[in-house]
């Protein structure tokens, strides 16, 4: 990702009347909502050793551009006093910004592979280029017992760019978790090829060992990719679920 577009200078010709610090600055702050998911000025400000007026004052920028929003945050369980703190996360035209230049490419070799080869060899494709992600993942998830693998999931497409975090959701008999993904840099190729969505779930249903569900996609027009993973079952008989660590609200 080092020869990403800046937003600010991508997105507004405002940006010729920031200095080349703050577009800089700007720049970092979208990224790390990028790479970490939905964050707070707080979370922000810790992760780029800034002060909260200084994260706030990109964070405003970046809203008038409309490359990022806010959210109020969710809360789980019993919440203190006070409002709940506001969470800032990517627009579909901040994600834009990030990957226009290399999706137009993408998009125009799919669609030659597609005419002189058919959809079939599209479908080998995204299946190919999962694979390989699948075979980096494998040894890993084969190390741990099937209730902890998509805590495990979670945390390897985390280090992989995908912003995932695991949630709990349902209840007996249709527990399980959703495996929420922030980010996705194929999103916009996507839209147009479904069939890397496919491939994705599949081998998440290889490396799980499950069934699995996918519930939504940000190639379709979601705030997340969200798949659904049904609820592993202990040997004592008990439903078990597991958090990631850095688990991100939807």
């Amino acid at each position: 990702m080092e020869s990403v577009p800046n937003p600010s200078v991508s997105a507004s010709s405002s940006a010729d009347d920031v200095s080349d610090v703050h577009v800089g600055t700007r720049n970092r702050v979208a990224r790390s909502i990028l790479a970490n998911g939905p964050s707070t000025a707080v979370d922000l400000g810790k992760r780029l050793k800034m002060t909260p007026a200084g994260v706030r004052r990109h964070l405003d920028a970046l809203l008038a551009e409309n490359l990022v929003e806010a959210r109020q945050q969710r809360t789980y369980g019993q919440r203190g006093r006070g409002r709940p703190a506001k969470v800032f996360a990517l627009t579909d035209r901040g994600r834009g910004v990030f990957y226009q230049a290399y999706d137009q490419l993408a998009v125009d070799a799919l669609k030659f592979l597609a005419d002189s080869a058919g959809s079939v060899a599209v479908e080998a494709f995204a299946r190919k280029r999962v694979a390989e992600l699948a075979d980096r993942f494998r040894e890993r998830m084969e190390s741990v017992p099937a209730e902890e693998r998509p805590a495990l999931l979670a945390k390897l497409l985390t280090e992989d760019g995908y912003a995932a975090g695991l949630r709990e959701t349902g209840n007996a008999p249709a527990a399980g978790e959703q495996l929420c993904q922030h980010h996705c840099p194929v999103a916009h190729v996507a839209e147009q090829f479904p069939q890397l969505c496919e491939a994705e779930t599949e081998v998440f249903a290889e490396l799980l060992g499950t069934h699995v569900q996918r519930l939504a996609t940000i190639a379709h027009g979601d705030g997340v990719c969200t798949t659904f993973i049904p609820m592993t079952v202990s040997a004592t008989g008990t439903s078990k679920s597991t958090e990631v660590s850095g688990r991100v609200p939807l």
